[in-house]
């Protein structure tokens, strides 16, 4: 672009030179060379100042200036480009899923509902003897199970070999059922004798087989307790045991 403007200038001078030769016609030789000298001069100048004074054009386009209110897009985590907004959005993550613990809670809700008739299987038994009452056994059975067991009645108790269950205590029976949660106990007082000389003679016993009965009246459920009876145990077919109770005191005060 600048050797183009040159290019005009100079033609233009050219012209000019033309002219002021033909105005000089009829002069003296003196006259027109010193004549000729000072416009060549002056053009010469023109051209000088016209060439220097044209402003440089850059030898590469500029970039192209943003619009007004334009802001760079910020970059998201996943390294693309969201609009030109400056927000980022960030996708939610799937929702997660708790089938896992879902089925643990259900499982654990099905067993804790579930119950079971309390027997020498899911239980453990233990026979001690007492201060008070006088020649009184005291019979505790904790449910060692996962699931609630219930006592039912009174246990059903066989002294050695004896042939007859030992006599149970109607009027200890309790208003409800005994209910054991894993780990409860319920307990049941054996009185060893009855009055004196109401009946055979009273004799030594070392082992106790505890039966538990069933749901239904006069029946007996799952496998039996063993038990080893403290020294010196003497009983007669007068004695009683009492019914399953949730207190120990219950249980002591027959």
């Amino acid at each position: 672009m600048r050797s183009n403007r040159i290019r005009t200038t100079v033609i233009a001078a050219t012209a000019l030179l033309a002219a002021l030769s033909l105005t000089a016609c009829g002069a003296d030789n003196g006259n027109n060379e010193s004549s000729k000298a000072g416009s060549a001069t002056t053009v010469a100048n023109t051209i000088d100042k016209q060439a220097t004074s044209q402003p440089e054009s850059p030898s590469r386009p500029r970039s192209a200036t943003p619009k007004a209110g334009a802001t760079e897009a910020p970059v998201t985590n996943s390294g693309t480009k969201t609009s030109g907004s400056g927000t980022t959005k960030h996708t939610a993550p799937p929702a997660r899923t708790d089938a896992n613990k879902a089925g643990t809670t259900a499982g654990t809700a099905t067993s804790s509902t579930k119950t079971a008739t309390c027997t020498g299987s899911n239980t453990r038994t233990s026979v001690s003897k007492v201060t008070r009452p006088i020649n009184h056994l005291l019979l505790t059975v904790t449910n060692t199970g996962n699931r609630t067991c219930y006592a039912y009645y009174a246990p059903k108790l066989r002294f050695d070999d004896a042939q007859a269950v030992f006599p149970i205590l109607e009027d200890s029976q309790p208003q409800a059922v005994v209910t054991l949660n894993p780990g409860e106990s319920a307990y049941a007082s054996i009185g060893l004798t009855g009055e004196p000389g109401a009946g055979p003679a009273p004799r030594k016993a070392t082992h106790l087989q505890v039966n538990f009965a069933g749901k239904n009246p006069g029946s007996t459920s799952g496998t039996a307790a063993e038990l080893n009876l403290p020294a010196n145990t003497v009983w007669d077919d007068n004695g009683f045991v009492t019914y399953w109770q949730t207190e120990m005191s219950d249980a002591l005060q027959y």
